[in-house]
């Protein structure tokens, strides 16, 4: 076993590892740069819930080293206090404080005196939700309900429009959770964050694509109309399968205009229980609101030209490696796996239960619908077809 000598992190170390941890930068690979373990990189950021300290500054008001060692000269000097405030330029007030707090006239000194005040200083500054326990029971309500922090805001401030007293930054509210010396939101409402983190990540952290499998026949997506593109024409489709234990699948689909969910249980991955859960699907929704689906390169689909020819629905394939082509479903399937964790037997799971899942995601307010809901939205879409 190798022996590590202990290392002093200090503050240049620190901004380096505040700067790799923003860049997205794993702790492992924070840690190689100072030949240290991730564990040891994952306590030093932690404190904080990985969100990064606030530079610390000095307020002008305070009194400076310089002024602290003109107070110390001037006592050395044995002048009095009142002429040492006037030739500091403070009053002698200030200059009575200062020397008392720290050892008085006898024992003053001002590098100590300095490195006193910075250290008291350091204290959490009140957060905004600490004045308002009914807006952090109601942010408390929505995360249970599984609502992201951005929605939290997003809807807040549709909600009250003209009562700034009731808007909080996203921000707000995930330094709350992660900084628990705000002693706001309770850390155990974490768990009903969807990423289950303990700390905060960085939005540039890395993320995995992936890409399956040649179907024959297959329509490129660089077939699709234009009009599918923009998103302004509801009735265009993205869909995809997320897998549970023992071979089970559901299969997901997200409508590109409105973000609508909709979720089919599939008895298996094999293109002939998939297609045949796709057509029964279909069936639900009137032709003007399914006019395309949008699928990854999974065999699951080989069987594609059946579901067309039963539908009449236009089924386009994403190219090879290219998860963000289908993005709108892409996002959605993390949102459920919230509610359908990966390693669990999703077989388990009726329609009825299926439906009342994607009956939650659709009622939560969407950042890029303005903070409007999936289901105010399609029913906007089916209203306009009446």
């Amino acid at each position: 076993m190798v022996h590590r000598s202990r290392i002093k992190y200090t503050t240049e170390k620190m901004t380096l590892i505040w700067n790799c941890w923003k860049e997205g930068q794993s702790l492992r690979g924070i840690g190689r740069l100072f030949d240290r373990h991730s564990s040891s990189i994952y306590g030093l950021i932690s404190r904080t819930g990985g969100i990064r300290p606030p530079e610390r500054v000095r307020s002008k008001h305070s009194l400076s080293l310089s002024e602290r060692e003109e107070i110390s000269r001037g006592i050395a000097l044995r002048l009095s206090l009142r002429a040492i405030a006037a030739k500091v330029g403070r009053a002698p007030s200030t200059i009575s404080r200062e020397v008392k707090r720290n050892g008085g006239l006898d024992n003053y000194r001002a590098t100590l005196a300095d490195e006193a005040a910075w250290a008291k200083a350091c204290r959490p500054k009140c957060c905004k939700l600490a004045s308002s326990p009914k807006l952090c029971k109601i942010i408390g309500d929505k995360l249970k309900d599984k609502w992201s922090p951005e929605q939290i805001a997003g809807w807040l401030k549709r909600e009250y429009p003209n009562n700034e007293h009731n808007h909080v930054s996203y921000e707000t509210i995930y330094k709350s959770l992660f900084i628990q010396s705000r002693g706001v939101l309770k850390k155990e409402l974490t768990q009903y964050l969807r990423s289950k983190r303990t700390i905060r990540r960085s939005k540039h952290a890395s993320l995995k694509g992936d890409g399956l499998g040649q179907i024959n026949d297959a329509i490129s997506i660089h077939e699709r109309p234009a009009s599918v593109e923009d998103r302004a024409i509801p009735g265009h489709w993205e869909g995809d399968l997320i897998a549970g234990s023992k071979n089970s699948y559901i299969a997901t689909l997200v409508e590109r205009h409105s973000r609508y969910v909709m979720l089919a249980k599939v008895s298996g991955k094999d293109t002939e229980s998939v297609i045949s859960a796709l057509i029964e699907q279909s069936k639900e929704l009137p032709k003007e609101l399914y006019k395309s689906l949008t699928w990854d390169r999974g065999c699951e689909i080989s069987g594609h030209h059946k579901f067309t020819l039963a539908t009449d629905i236009k089924v386009y394939l994403c190219d090879p490696s290219s998860p963000w082509q289908r993005g709108s479903n892409e996002n959605t399937n993390r949102l459920l796996r919230d509610y359908l964790p990966k390693g669990t037997d999703l077989s388990l799971h009726s329609q009825e239960e299926l439906n009342c899942i994607a009956g939650h995601l659709n009622e939560r307010p969407r950042k890029t619908l303005g903070f409007e809901s999936p289901a105010q939205r399609f029913s906007q879409c089916v209203a306009a077809i009446h």
